[in-house]
């Protein structure tokens, strides 16, 4: 560390950070003695956005070809998939839920490999599996085969979404995550309207090598993926504390920030079974996989089926893969604004809560007996609606779990048990409702009632827990009574040590 850090270090600048109640017990004071200098708001600025070029860029391009991957089948069944294989019946549902039940069930496990594995490994190792599957789904000539690959590529796929999120929550400290999530996940939304367009041009291709449009949609983009997973095994980095595009500085000022970003006395870093059990039994992590449902069966739902519902309102196949475009450049740009005031404001649930709204009125209007026109405009509100909440989804429970192994299990729990309302999205259009598909949309506002029940309820619990925990600090500080718990059992309460408010 260099001079002027020395300088710099004692009690001075951890007194702007933390508050008296923290600062009240001498054994804490101690063991945060050794904290960098605090930065000017602009240096710190500075350094956030230095982070951010060299994070979100790569990570946003490798999931924006992931969820293209997962979700180009829906454009290959408009240039005749469903045709060549003969997916007549329901094949084409089941094979869209055989993505979903294995990367629901190893999403959990990929999240602890993440911290044996170093991201910048791991990541775009899995990234070149999921590549070369997909470049292979081109060449299946039957169903069986189809069925087979897409279950190798949601193997592969399991372990980006869970374990990018993870690793967001080590560098950022949580009321700027959401943002950075909304980030990386408008990168899902932008893979929505440029499949489209791929889809579009490639279709042109069709007969070239005797093979049809769908094939190359499958080659082409897979091909895309390798490529692009060979750069992120250049341009990844790994933790904040070994990050060489760091200056020593830099470095530790970030890891101490995210250290104490939501406990005065740091969070428990070491593995432990227990933290694997909080992670399950936690009453938090139930409820927002209900919230998580209302969002994901949805999204899923909508990014599957769009070519199919705007066929159906009579434009041609060209026509229809481009019509995809307009909903996800709005949802992309709702996203982004909406993520950044939820980081500003420190709030989630409002922003939320009006997706859901959106959510209602998109399917309300779709379930209707209206002109085409009509349920086009209202696939605006459901693409927007989904989109734009996910990120808050995603970051609310990240936010309110503490300690690196307990949030780590806990949101890989909740996206992949969230995730089987995707498996259900996949399988509630059927051929034999089109036009109007009212099964699938009654479903869905099934999914977003309960979001919208889920929600207020979930406010209303964290509030009532921060009420009392604050009510108990007042009486204590009344009477002049110091904290009971020492510094080690107040980071292994981690989420439920009375220092800690949970985010709204």
């Amino acid at each position: 560390m260099s001079s002027s850090l020395e300088k710099k270090r004692g009690s001075e600048p951890i007194q702007k950070h933390l508050s008296d109640t923290q600062l009240e017990n001498a054994d804490i004071v101690d063991d945060v003695a050794d904290a960098p200098p605090m930065l000017t708001p602009e240096q710190e600025k500075r350094l956030w956005r230095k982070v951010d070029l060299r994070l979100m860029p790569i990570l946003s391009l490798m999931y924006l070809l992931s969820f293209m991957d997962r979700g180009n089948i829906g454009n290959a069944k408009l240039e005749g998939l469903t045709t060549e294989l003969h997916l007549t019946g329901n094949k084409y549902n089941i094979a869209l839920t055989m993505f979903f039940i294995p990367y629901c069930l190893f999403e959990c496990p990929a999240n602890l490999v993440l911290k044996v594995v170093r991201p910048s490994r791991w990541l775009p190792g899995i990234m070149v599996l999921w590549g070369t599957v997909m470049t292979l789904m081109g060449l299946v000539k039957t169903y069986p085969q189809l069925v087979g690959a897409r279950v190798c590529l949601g193997i592969a796929e399991a372990g980006l979404f869970p374990g990018v999120v993870y690793y967001l929550t080590l560098w950022y400290p949580r009321h700027m995550l959401q943002y950075r999530v909304g980030l990386f996940f408008g990168a899902a939304t932008i893979a929505g309207a440029f499949s489209g367009l791929l889809a579009f041009g490639i279709g042109y291709m069709s007969g070239t090598g005797n093979l049809l449009g769908w094939s190359w949609i499958f080659i082409l983009e897979g091909l895309m993926t390798v490529v692009a997973a060979a750069i992120a095994f250049f341009v990844l980095v790994d933790f904040p504390d070994t990050a060489k595009f760091l200056t020593t500085e830099e470095r530790a000022f970030i890891v101490w920030k995210k250290k104490y970003d939501n406990s005065s006395v740091g969070e428990e870093e070491r593995f432990a079974i227990r933290h694997v059990v909080a992670a399950f039994t936690d009453w938090q992590v139930w409820l927002h996989v209900l919230v998580y449902y209302s969002i994901v069966a949805p999204l899923a739902g909508i990014t599957l089926f769009l070519p199919t519902i705007i066929a159906t309102f009579g434009y041609s196949t060209p026509i229809s893969q481009l019509l995809t475009v307009p909903p996800y450049v709005v949802a992309t740009i709702t996203l982004l604004t909406f993520a950044q005031y939820s980081d500003k404001l420190k709030l989630r649930s409002p922003f939320i809560y009006v997706c859901l709204v959106m959510l209602l009125i998109g399917y309300s209007i779709n379930i209707s007996n209206v002109p085409s026109g009509v349920k086009y405009f209202g696939t605006y509100f459901i693409v927007t609606g989904s989109y734009a909440a996910f990120p808050g989804v995603v970051s609310w429970l990240g936010n309110n779990l503490s300690g690196q192994y307990k949030r780590g299990v806990g949101m890989a729990f909740h996206i992949g048990i969230g995730n089987f309302s995707a498996a259900i999205a996949s399988n509630i259009y059927r051929s034999q409702d089109s036009p109007r598909f009212i099964l699938g949309h009654g479903l869905e506002l099934m999914f977003v009632g309960i979001g919208l029940i889920t929600v207020p309820v979930l406010v209303l619990l964290y509030n009532s827990v921060n009420q009392s925990r604050d009510e108990a600090e007042r009486l204590r500080l009344e009477r002049g009574e110091k904290l009971k718990l020492s510094v080690q059992d107040l980071r292994e309460l981690g989420d439920r040590a009375p220092d800690f408010r949970y985010t709204l």
